[in-house]
């Protein structure tokens, strides 16, 4: 792991998070991706450039990386701590193997933070945020709350400060917890650490990320490894077929049925035909899925086993493919009555000895009461 060194912006690494001397600050925050968002981001080429460059003159780092590096790193040693990391400049991307573990690990790193800050780069400094209405409506318009990434940024810091343009605190996650649960539909339980993320369904978790956008597509599915506790390499040009990676490895690790719970509605033509590809798993994470809770059911120990072998059975439905599933054993038909599949505006029953062809699941099934 790359952290900065907040006195002189230089990078350093550790083996771990956990051996950082003294913990670390995290920073999260949008990436300028266009002009008009502000200066371009420092890779961890352009940190390292500076720093070497500075070794020669023996002069500060910190005195020349971007106004973002620099105003992080003094705003954490005014806290007290010497290491921060910075997504944008820590992680060499250059590294296909550096970069997959960054990506696997950017929960674990955002859950360790000693504290993390929200650089919210749209917003002015505000100061009742919660009683004041235009205040609030102005809050919630940031770029911030409409990212990918920054869903796992929110939930996984103990301790997380947002930040007006001007870094300036406008207040702790803690302090937001009622309203931002309202707005983005995350249980201000979970923003207070009263309670875990892990204690929602998995459609629950889902549907956090509705509103969110990635400039990556591939994005949708890996800013969410780490809330259902995933891992799995990045395959950047797969496209979609990366949430339906994602929801396989749940299926294999988790019993949760709720995963099928979900419906495309109104988001039928962003998705465009990528809806046919599948009507068991969801083509992306920004399709409705049901706030529905989960209570995993009690098996004997040959069913649990079943359960546990299911993954194996199961292959990817496209337009052209019926019964996708391997026929089951009759002691196991109560588990597959409780999946459900979609077509069109409507929630399916799925057979217990397979699944008809996309075209066909709306005349084939009967729709859930």
């Amino acid at each position: 792991m790359w952290v900065l060194s907040t006195a002189r912006a230089e990078l350093h690494s550790f083996r771990t998070p956990e051996e950082v001397p003294g913990g670390f600050a995290a920073l999260s925050h949008t990436w300028n991706n266009e002009p008009e968002d502000g200066p371009p981001e420092q890779s961890f080429q352009d940190v390292r450039k500076i720093q070497k460059r500075c070794a020669r003159k023996g002069t500060n780092p910190r005195d020349f990386v971007g106004e973002k590096i620099r105003r992080c790193c003094e705003l954490a040693e005014s806290h007290g701590y010497k290491w921060v990391w910075i997504d944008t400049c820590c992680i060499d991307k250059t590294s296909s193997a550096e970069l997959s573990e960054a990506i696997n690990s950017m929960f674990r790193y955002y859950s360790l933070a000693r504290i993390c800050y929200g650089y919210l780069r749209d917003i002015p400094d505000l100061d009742n945020v919660c009683h004041n209405v235009p205040q609030a409506y102005r809050f919630k318009e940031s770029i911030w709350f409409k990212r990918g990434w920054t869903l796992q940024e929110l939930i996984a810091p103990r301790f997380f400060l947002f930040l007006s343009q001007s870094w300036h605190v406008l207040g702790t996650k803690a302090d937001f917890a009622g309203v931002l649960g309202s707005w983005l539909g995350i249980p201000a339980a979970v923003l207070r650490f009263e309670v875990s993320h892990t204690e929602f369904s998995i459609a629950q978790r889902m549907s956090w990320f509705r509103w969110r956008q990635t400039t990556r597509v591939e994005d949708e599915a890996y800013c969410l490894l780490g809330l259902f506790d995933i891992h799995m390499p990045p395959l950047y040009g797969e496209g979609r077929d990366a949430f339906r990676r994602l929801q396989e490895e749940i299926m294999r690790q988790s019993t949760d049925t709720t995963l099928f719970a979900w419906d495309s509605g109104q988001w039928n033509g962003s998705l465009g035909e990528d809806k046919f590809r599948s009507c068991l798993l969801a083509p992306s994470p920004i399709v409705d899925f049901l706030r529905v809770t989960y209570t995993a059911p009690q098996f004997h120990d040959k069913q649990a086993d079943l359960i546990q072998n299911l993954p194996l059975g199961i292959k990817t439905m496209n337009s052209t493919t019926a019964c996708p599933l391997l026929s089951p054993p009759r002691e196991f038909w109560p588990m597959f009555r409780l999946l459900c599949v979609r077509e069109g505006r409507s929630l399916t029953w799925a057979g217990a000895l397979g699944f008809p062809t996309t075209r066909e699941c709306c005349s084939a099934s009967k729709q859930v009461p």
